[in-house]
């Protein structure tokens, strides 16, 4: 290298090494990829937009720094697993799973992507994690329901409707862990002097027939439990509890709006809103094992006077005076 100083080598050399080093760290950051598995169509775009809204506030800017992909399917078991199965081949960074047939689905087909659930009931009873504290594997999340609800329900029902002496419970086994539920239900059942039916149903048909039923007897009431299949059944199970004077308790408020009798239960939208720090906190490198489920806090009474009128019922001022919304 002929009429070149040492130090203009040294510095040519530098120059040449250092050029794709700062051009490697300006790189951007790599786009996270979300899944979010959705099984019901009650307040979507709001449950959507706590989402990501939960995430901007966090740091992360949709569109741009992740991308979050979603997948709807409402009331169908096949296109449940279909669409688990879809996401998970595009191997995004975590999935956000709504209800037990999500998680069930995306476990058939991965043990390694990190899920985050809402709206679960005994996620350790049906096998999603090893404990509460300490759910161990991909799992985590929030859960909706605790023991004590059993017994709530009941009192309540009794409360409002104090002549009753049957109590269909209803739910669809295919759509929630019927089994946990009932046995909270059960214990407070033989306290009140209460006969407790359980009503499995599979569809529709299923479900006009056993609320027909339960309707043709005297004394009858309802106890529908949180299930997806209910929620989105919601106007049938309202209509058929009307034609037949049948007081019903609900699981969740938006039964008790849309003419149901009184609901007790958790904010269903919640989990919504606390998911974005978990997926987050998934995203910077924690494990989801380590981060434990989180159980509801937080429960709403809501009373129908109009529906309550219409059954002929009274409505004590103090369950009135407790309740968290009247509905005139």
């Amino acid at each position: 290298m002929p009429g070149m100083r040492r130090r203009e080598f040294v510095s040519l050399f530098g120059g040449a090494v250092a050029w794709p080093l700062a051009a490697r760290a300006q790189q951007p950051e790599r786009v996270r990829q979300i899944g979010v598995l959705m099984t019901g169509r009650v307040n979507a775009q709001l449950r959507m937009d706590a989402i990501q809204q939960g995430l901007q506030k966090l740091g992360w800017a949709v569109g741009h720094s992740v991308r979050i992909e979603y997948r709807w399917a409402v009331g169908d078991a096949e296109m449940v697993r279909a669409f688990a199965k879809e996401l998970v081949d595009n191997q995004p960074d975590i999935v956000v799973a709504q209800g037990s047939t999500a998680v069930q689905a995306l476990l058939q087909e991965t043990h390694t992507i990190p899920i985050v659930f809402v709206q679960v009931i005994d996620p350790v009873g049906q096998g999603f994690t090893a404990g509460m504290a300490h759910p161990g594997g991909n799992v985590t999340g929030f859960s909706i329901f605790e023991e004590s609800m059993g017994g709530k329900w009941l009192a309540l029902l009794r409360e409002i409707a104090p002549d009753i002496a049957r109590v269909a419970a209803v739910a669809n086994p295919k759509t929630t862990p019927y089994g946990v539920v009932l046995r909270s239900v059960q214990a407070a059942a033989s306290r009140l002097g209460v006969e407790l039916i359980p009503v499995l149903v599979h569809d529709t048909t299923e479900l006009e027939m056993a609320i027909t039923a339960q309707g043709h007897e005297p004394g009858g009431a309802l106890l529908v439990l949180p299930d997806v299949f209910t929620a989105t059944s919601r106007e049938l199970i309202i209509k058929l509890a009307a034609r037949y004077r049948l007081p019903a308790i609900y699981s969740f408020r938006f039964f008790t709006t849309s003419g149901g009798l009184i609901s007790y239960g958790v904010d269903p939208d919640e989990p919504f809103r606390q998911v974005p720090a978990y997926v987050s906190r998934i995203l910077k490198g924690e494990r989801p094992g380590n981060l434990p489920v989180q159980g509801p806090t937080k429960f709403e009474l809501v009373v129908n006077l109009k529906t309550a009128k219409a059954l002929g019922l009274t409505v004590p001022l103090t369950l009135q005076a407790a309740a968290d919304e009247v509905i005139e």
